[in-house]
Parts: structure tokens; sequence; C-alpha cells
């Protein structure tokens, strides 16, 4: 499990080969990942959007911006976790993905970034 921690926010984030398939006649590598978002500050943050960066070995690098994570905008209370799981295809054995989140402190307002740590998306065969 790879960690964060960005003001008080805490990112683990859990990833996983699903396989590899064809779609649109090109070989496609399936990764799926968890992330668990944990509140260790003393104040409400509510999650807004988000920012990825994806690598590929094999391609340019592919950017994915959008509101909330699977629909959702969580408000994360002191103490508590916000967990889901999604997934991405890259058509190399490597790559990795990294991001932020776009947060709001719902005390005071302020807006600010967590960032999600680089992990790797590594297939098995990429690994002999």
């Amino acid at each position: 499990m790879i960690n964060h921690v960005t003001r008080g926010i805490k990112i683990s984030v859990k990833v996983f080969f699903d396989g590899s398939y064809f779609k649109n006649y090109i070989l496609n590598y399936s990764f799926s990942y968890t992330i668990s978002i944990l509140n260790q500050s003393k104040n409400s943050v509510q999650l807004k959007s988000r920012h990825w960066r994806i690598f590929d070995s094999l391609n340019s690098d592919i950017i994915i911006d959008g509101e909330g994570v699977i629909g959702e905008k969580p408000i994360i209370k002191p103490g508590d976790s916000h967990e889901y799981s999604s997934g991405c295809l890259i058509k190399s054995t490597v790559g990795a993905m990294r991001g932020f989140y776009n947060m709001i402190d719902i005390n005071t307002g302020k807006k600010f970034r967590a960032y999600i740590p680089t992990f790797k998306l590594n297939s098995p065969q990429a690994l002999n």
C-alpha cells in the first residue's frame, strides 16, 4: 500500500492487475485500484473534484479531470474515511498514475489539493 498525507488528509492506494484483453483489436492491460481517504485533520473536508495523470510507457500521458469520485463528492469528518475502487486500461505492461483531489475545508472555506501518491501499474509479464 502506498500512502501520502497532505494537510492531514491521508491518501492510501492499493493496486491490482486484472488481466489483459483485446479492445478494438488492441491489446490492453487492465488495472484496478482502491483508494482510502482518511481525514486526520481537525476539520471536516469535502472532495470536490479529481485530477489524474496516467503514464503509459507506449503512449502519451492521459489526463483525466472530473467532478468528485465515482459520482460522489463525499464530506469526510475528522477521524472518518471514504473508500472507493476504480480502474484504468493502458496499452503497455508498465505504467503509473498520480494526481490530486481538489478539497475544501468545510470549517474555513479554504480550498486545497490533497495529493495522490504515484503508484505503479505493472503487469506480471513486466516483472520477469
